[in-house]
């Protein structure tokens, strides 16, 4: 949270010529009003995902990239990545995001301060409790990983 994967994901899409399709978009556009705390985002995360696998899949198998701005924090949202690239059997690429908590939660402090869409306010708390979850992705996950070190 807040390490800076919607900037990255605006910076991919511009150098490759690619769709972008971002989580916080379309859950604020199909889901404002349901989604109030962690466990609302869950639930409806978990029902847009299948539809967003489809409609990603479509996309590949015209040859057109695509840049998810998604979570990949735990194996198992990182598995749901892997089942769509398998599906439509193309290449990858996981960008992954070394940011300090610190770096975060400044981040996250200009966010809430500046309300982008599809953003929701969040607490220092609230990003203590959900980035104790985070896991790193490991070479055993099988991804081919680009490594970014904001500093």
């Amino acid at each position: 949270m807040a390490s800076g994967k919607t900037t990255l994901s605006k910076k991919l899409v511009s150098d490759h010529t690619a769709i972008l399709i971002s989580e916080d978009i379309w859950l604020s556009k199909l889901y404002a009003e349901e989604i109030s705390t962690f466990d609302d985002y869950l639930r409806y995360s978990s029902r847009l995902k299948p539809l967003v696998s489809q409609h990603v899949q479509e996309y590949l198998a015209q040859g057109i990239s695509v840049v998810l701005d998604f979570p990949g924090n735990v194996p198992s949202q990182r598995h749901w990545f892997r089942s769509i690239f398998e599906a439509a059997k193309v290449n990858h690429v996981l960008h992954y995001i070394v940011a300090s908590d610190s770096l975060c939660k400044e981040q996250l402090r200009k966010r809430n301060a500046e309300q982008p869409e599809g953003s929701m306010i969040m607490s220092e708390a609230e990003f203590d409790y959900i980035t104790a979850y985070f896991q790193p992705p490991t070479t055993d996950e099988g991804f081919n990983i680009v490594r970014y070190d904001p500093k």
